[in-house]
Formats: C-alpha cells, sequence, structure tokens
C-alpha cells in the first residue's frame, strides 16, 4: 500500500474510529450524564400468533431498550402454563417462542396477553382461530391450488381479449393505452395502501415507511436502468413486446405481495376463503390481463408468448401464498408490496412514454380519448375491487 492510499484509508476510518468511542461512551456512562431516576420502558411484540393441535404458539419480539423477561402468559383473561424456547428472557432485539398448551376453540376469537416480570402487559387479539398449516405436499399444493386461481387463471382469462383488442382498429389503440395506464395506477396505489397498512403493525424500530421508500424506489430505478438498456436495441413492433413483458413484470411483484397477504391471513384466520373470495379476486385480477395484451394489438405475437406473460404476471402469487403461508413476516411483506409499488409505477412511466411520442405529458394525457380512458381504467378497477370480499 502506498503513502497516500495509507493516509485515504486513515482519514476513511477516523470518523469511524471517533464514532465508535462516543458510542462506547454513551452505552456505559451515558445514564451518568442524563441523571435520570426512570429506568427505560420494556416492549415487546407478539409478531404471530399459530394455533397448533391443543396448543398455541406465541413469537414474540422485544423491540425495546432493555431486556424484558416474560413471566405470565394469559389467553381469554386466565392465566395459563407456558413454555418459552430459546428463553423466557429476551436481550433488546431478541426473540423468542412462546407455546401454550391450551384447548383453543376453532373458529373463535382468542385474547393472547403476556405480562412481564415488571408487571406490563402486552396483547393480541386473533379474530378466528384455525389450524396453521405445516409444511407439507397437501399444504404446497393447497397454496399452490389457491395462488392459481387467484393469480395465474384470471391474468390468462384477461389475455384472451387480445382477439377483441386487435380488431379495434387503431383509433382505439390510445383510449386502451391510457386505459392500461389506469388499471396499473389504481394497482400501485393499492400495493401502497396495503404497504403502510401492514407498517403500522410494525415496531417502531423496523422504520416501516423507510422499508416502504427503499422498496417503491429501489424497483422503480431498477426497471428504469433496465427498460433503458434494453430499449435502445429494439424499436417499432419490438417496443410493444418489451413495455408488454415490462407490464408483465410489473403485475408479476405486485401479484408476489398480494399472494402472501392472502397466505398470511388465511393462516391468521382473518379472512374467509370461500368461493366469494376465490370469484372476487378472479374477476378483479382478470384486468391486469388486458393491461398486459394492450401494447400487442399492432403486432401478431406467438401463441407462447402469450403463455410466457400469463405465467410471469401470474405464477408470482403461488410464491407469495406459499411465503405468507409459512413463513410470514410483516418486515417482509412490506418490502414486498413496496417493490410491487414501485415496478407499476416504473410501468406506468413506460406506458405513457410509448404513447406520448414526445408530446409532453399533461399534454399528452389532456386529450379526450387519454383521459377517458385514464379514467376506465381507474372505474374498472374499483368496481372488480368490490368483488373481493376479504
Amino acid at each position: 500500500m502506498t503513502r497516500t492510499q495509507l493516509r485515504l484509508a486513515l482519514a476513511f476510518l477516523l470518523p469511524l474510529a471517533a464514532l465508535g468511542i462516543l458510542v462506547f461512551f454513551l452505552l456505559n456512562r451515558g445514564h451518568t450524564l442524563m441523571g435520570s431516576p426512570v429506568p427505560p420502558v420494556e416492549k415487546l411484540t407478539i409478531t404471530r400468533a399459530l394455533f397448533r393441535p391443543q396448543a398455541i404458539e406465541v413469537r414474540v419480539l422485544n423491540n425495546g431498550p432493555i431486556p424484558a423477561t416474560v413471566a405470565q402468559v394469559m389467553v381469554n383473561d386466565a392465566l395459563w402454563e407456558f413454555s418459552a424456547a430459546p428463553s423466557a428472557t429476551l436481550p433488546r432485539l431478541g426473540q423468542t417462542v412462546i407455546t401454550i398448551p391450551y384447548p383453543w376453540v376453532n373458529g373463535e376469537p382468542h385474547n393472547i396477553g403476556i405480562i412481564t416480570a415488571t408487571g406490563l402487559k402486552f396483547q393480541k387479539q386473533v379474530e378466528v382461530a384455525a389450524l396453521a398449516p405445516s409444511p407439507s405436499l397437501r399444504a404446497f399444493g393447497f397454496f399452490a391450488l389457491l395462488g392459481t386461481y387467484v393469480g395465474v387463471i384470471p391474468v390468462l382469462l384477461g389475455l384472451l381479449w387480445f382477439p377483441f383488442l386487435n380488431r379495434l382498429g387503431e383509433h382505439w389503440f390510445d383510449f386502451f393505452m391510457s386505459l392500461t395506464a389506469g388499471l396499473l395506477i389504481f394497482l400501485g396505489l393499492d400495493a401502497l395502501k396495503e404497504a403502510f397498512e401492514v407498517s403500522g403493525r410494525l415496531p417502531d424500530l423496523f422504520k416501516g415507511v423507510a422499508i416502504i421508500a427503499a422498496g417503491t424506489a429501489g424497483s422503480f430505478l431498477l426497471l428504469i436502468a433496465v427498460s433503458q438498456k434494453l430499449s435502445k436495441r429494439l424499436t417499432g413492433r419490438s417496443a410493444g413486446f418489451l413495455l408488454a413483458y415490462m407490464i408483465a413484470i410489473g403485475v408479476g411483484l405486485h401479484n408476489l405481495g398480494e399472494g402472501l397477504a392472502i397466505g398470511a391471513a388465511y393462516v391468521l384466520g382473518e379472512v374467509a376463503l370461500g368461493a366469494f373470495l376465490v370469484i372476487g379476486f378472479t374477476i378483479h385480477n382478470t384486468t391486469e390481463g388486458l393491461a398486459i395484451v394492450a401494447p400487442l394489438t399492432q403486432s401478431k405475437p406467438p401463441l407462447r408468448h402469450f403463455l410466457w406473460l400469463g405465467l410471469i404476471a401470474g405464477a408470482p402469487t403461488i410464491l407469495g401464498t406459499w411465503i405468507g403461508g409459512f413463513t410470514y413476516s410483516d418486515p417482509a411483506s412490506v418490502l414486498f408490496l413496496s417493490i410491487g409499488a414501485g415496478a407499476i409505477f416504473q410501468v406506468v412511466r413506460e406506458v405513457i412514454r410509448y404513447r406520448a411520442r414526445g408530446t409532453p405529458l399533461l399534454q399528452a394525457l389532456g386529450t379526450p380519448v387519454n383521459f377517458s380512458g385514464l379514467l376506465c381504467g381507474f372505474l374498472i378497477m374499483y368496481v372488480t375491487s368490490l368483488f373481493v370480499a376479504a
């Protein structure tokens, strides 16, 4: 290492070393400087409650500033025996799994409470108790079937609109591209709404808003880079193919987060997975196929492209239901939903640029045809979302 390189390294490490010394001092002597006689407050969060045969499994996170010990456990206002693994004492940011041998009743609400050694109580209300699935071929098959019904099949059904769109002619093309933008904007906003709802359940230390910002901006900028690299090589009809695949990727990332939420909701007993839910998602998600095929109406793509587009957009729903059903976590859900939202917004940008042809954005959207198509896209997504009774 040369003398110049050594000086550069020392210049980089000096602030880090000074910061480390300051943090060490505050951790060991900071309480004397503050002079406060009040101890820090314990904070425990019940991140998940799973119902096993004749037992309730509760996962607990210590998101407070000091260690905390679980002294008692309550179920429906009654004290109950429990065991904790690895320990009933949780260090800061530590997690433990509490197992409560309890004869829970399927379909009924259960209130779970945890009391620390200092007497603080933390609770979680489960609206509907349901047996948590264990990883098995049958369980994987069930969630795969669920993801197929609410994700893959609806998208493939929406692709069947291609012959209709292809026969309308050039004068309808702008309308349906604007309608596509309206559909996608609704999807993106819906994903952001769900992300903020889930982030509201996160402990403060996870910084849910920061996860949303990072996931949304990260996927948006990544897809911009990918799109710019590919668009340099594509012109004419190939550009329409690229846009269709970009829409499928964006919809697929959105459906990954949607599948995760569906799988988790089933496990947590927060959704009645009956025929009406499946029918609702089928109707709602069919419009995604319409958005995908709109850029292809000026070409005659081979059949295999429709199959690939449908799988890219719909198959992530299956992966999402597996993750949500077996290994769900709120931070991961926020991240996936945010990534999906960012991808959708980037695709909207590509759709608008594809039809603007150098025209200023507001001027392109302000024409009666484009504006009415945009509003119709919003209206279609709003009406079909009313069928999703979750």
